[in-house]
């Protein structure tokens, strides 16, 4: 489906990964949390649009 060089994150994420791969396990624990937050709001805003407004 993909080429093998679609998948991997672009140069710029690939540094901050490797910054975040020499902090404590709690901190990249808390790095994770916020990714997959940040990331279910933005994927989440397309099904919300209309709804979200009534409110």
């Amino acid at each position: 489906m993909f080429e093998e060089s679609e998948r991997g994150p672009g140069e710029r994420m690939k540094l901050l990964f490797e910054a975040v791969e020499r902090l404590s396990e709690e901190e990249q624990q808390i790095i994770r949390e916020l990714l997959e937050g940040m990331i279910v709001k933005y994927e989440a805003r397309p099904l919300c649009q209309d709804s979200c407004r009534l409110h």
